[in-house]
């Protein structure tokens, strides 16, 4: 998946990281939000070098982002985000040691917010 163009024409990378090992990006996973304009914007992990395994999460299905940075991932300015959605096949997706955690939590739940009044759909939680 070194190439955007594999998701088709018009596709625009938003934001790109990579799995990292004491700061560095040293790994084969790989993580992309990527937009079809008009279309869709989906958070992307791919695992693998010779084989590959990808799982993708359409934003507007997002229910909850989490953010975690142990004393370690701090020391390397990095961190977790997990992100939980109502998607069958990938409930739950963390982005792990990515650099500026907090910075892509909020650049998600800022897309996540701009799909869904695209949809037009609303989330709420109800309280009994």
């Amino acid at each position: 998946m070194a190439n955007i163009s594999t998701f088709g024409p018009d596709v625009q990378l938003i934001w790109k990281d990579r799995k990292r090992y004491c700061g560095l990006p040293l790994s084969f996973t790989r993580y992309y939000l990527i937009r079809k304009p008009g279309v869709w914007v989906k958070l992307i992990e791919d695992i693998g070098f010779f084989t590959s395994k990808i799982e993708e999460v359409n934003l507007f299905r997002v229910e909850d982002i989490e953010v975690f940075a142990s004393f370690a991932n701090k020391f390397w300015g990095v961190g977790n985000v997990t992100v939980r959605s109502s998607d069958k096949t990938c409930p739950e997706l963390t982005l792990v040691r990515i650099k500026d955690a907090q910075k892509v939590r909020s650049l998600i739940m800022d897309l996540v917010e701009d799909e869904r009044k695209n949809r037009n759909l609303h989330y709420g939680e109800f309280s009994q």
